[in-house]
């Protein structure tokens, strides 16, 4: 099977949601960094109102294999990232969702809101707990990196990883590291179609 990366044309956007103190917005800057990396071009910028812990924040990641002049807000994502599924009940979480477009949220189970989305594959995928584990914290932006490379394939592990180890020194780069490449194994068995 081809990956993303692979047999990418044009531009890709992605949406990111979480909740302030998740670590959404570096998320996106993890995740422009092991684009470039993988030789994109991306462009990662937030969007959230007041700046405080649990408010809703949104960040968007544009990737394409050529220059990107838009600079405008992301309106038709073809993925979307949730590290809260509490967020469906007060966000439209898949507004704009491009028709095939994949949703990816951190839960045991797939939300109400997000099941039988026509043309939509939703993997919902259970990090907290992993993150917990490796970071002693519910901290799971990094894992959900890991689990964006490994559903998709946009970017390479290796690159996530090299990212992750750029933004984090010493024991905290390596247990963020270690996040992602368990997030990753998980979501090698739940690939999006």
């Amino acid at each position: 099977m081809e990956t993303e990366r692979e047999t990418r044309r044009g531009s890709l956007e992605i949406r990111l949601h979480g909740r302030g103190g998740q670590g959404t917005v570096t998320m996106a800057a993890l995740l422009v960094d092991a684009a470039f990396r993988d030789g994109w071009h991306a462009l990662g910028f937030p969007a959230f109102g007041t700046e405080r812990t649990g408010a809703p924040v949104t960040a968007f990641v544009r990737l394409s294999d050529e220059p990107i002049r838009d600079r405008s807000q992301i309106r038709t994502p073809r993925i979307v990232v949730v590290q809260d599924p509490t967020l469906a009940a007060a966000v439209d979480l898949t507004e704009g969702l491009e028709p095939g477009g994949t949703v990816l949220v951190n839960a045991e189970i797939v939300p109400p809101r997000l099941r039988d989305l026509a043309g939509v594959t939703v993997i919902a995928v259970p990090v907290t707990a992993l993150a917990t584990e490796h970071l002693g914290s519910p901290i799971t932006s990094t894992a959900m990196l890991g689990l964006l490379a490994g559903a998709t394939g946009l970017v390479r592990i290796e690159s996530v990883c090299a990212a992750v180890r750029d933004r984090f020194s010493g024991s905290i780069g390596e247990k963020n590291e270690a996040l992602v490449r368990a997030a990753h194994t998980l979501a090698l068995g739940r690939k999006a179609a």
